[in-house]
This record gives C-alpha cells, sequence and structure tokens, in this order.
C-alpha cells in the first residue's frame, strides 16, 4: 500500500473514531435536559402523538424539525418516522442544539425546544412556563 493512500485511510479512521466520540460526549452532555424534556413532553413516552397530530414522540418532534435536523445534516438523514424512536429522536435534539446553540446554554436549549425560535432568549415571557416545569424536572433529575 503506497504511503499516501496509507495515511489517508488513517486519517478518514480517525475521523470516523472522533466523530462517534463526539456523538458519545453530546449525548452524556445533554443527558439531563433530554430526559427533563422528555418527562415534560410525553413522560417518556415514545408513542405519544399531540392531539393535533403535528408532534410525536416522546420529545415531541413536528415534521419541520425533521426537515431542518436534515438540512444540517446535509442529506436526508431523518424520516418522519424517527420521532417515535427514542434514539432517533435524541440524536434531532442533539443537531438542532448544536447548530442553534452553539454556546450549549441549558437556558436556551430548553426555550429553543418549545418554541422552535432562535431568537428564544429575546422572548422569554412566551417559554417562561415550560422552562419552569423543565428545569425542575432537571435539578430532580441532576441531584440523584
Amino acid at each position: 500500500m503506497k504511503r499516501a493512500t496509507l495515511l489517508a485511510l488513517t486519517l478518514c479512521i480517525a475521523s470516523v473514531l472522533s466523530a462517534q466520540q463526539t456523538g458519545v460526549d453530546l449525548h452524556k452532555k445533554w443527558h439531563y435536559v433530554i430526559e427533563a424534556i422528555e418527562q415534560v413532553e410525553s413522560e417518556g413516552r415514545e408513542d405519544i402523538v399531540s392531539r393535533d397530530g403535528k408532534y410525536v414522540g416522546c420529545l415531541q418532534i413536528s415534521e419541520i424539525l425533521v426537515r431542518q435536523c436534515n438540512l444540517i445534516a446535509g442529506y436526508e438523514r431523518f424520516t418522519y418516522a424517527d420521532r417515535l424512536s427514542r434514539e432517533k429522536s435524541h440524536e434531532m435534539f442533539i443537531i438542532y442544539q448544536e447548530y442553534f446553540n452553539k454556546e450549549g446554554s441549558i437556558e436556551k436549549a430548553i426555550r429553543l425546544w418549545n418554541s422552535g425560535d432562535i431568537h428564544c432568549m429575546q422572548h422569554k415571557a412566551r417559554t417562561e412556563s415550560y422552562y419552569n416545569r423543565v428545569m425542575q424536572r432537571y435539578n430532580q433529575l441532576a441531584a440523584r
């Protein structure tokens, strides 16, 4: 095997391993936030659908959010059916947060998830009740 090919293959493998580690780290970073939001949104149930049918799964994900996550990913990574998968829902949450909440603020994560408005921090009153409910659950989970 030529040295250049071996170097390229090594860099490719290192990149994949780094991406896998990053995914684990990101899930760990957001673990309690995701769990708290799940409890508020669906009591942790994966099969729940909102009354109006727009929001589905443990994190109550809309079709619009699925499309946004696919745009961020740059390809059709998720389907509407993925909203019923806890694992895929968590992936969408992380992708959405890492794109629109680069600073990793827990407060912004919660308000952004509730409103879908990237300017949610400028309109806190709209999400205050939701934020307080999620933070109450978050604090209970983090205290375990």
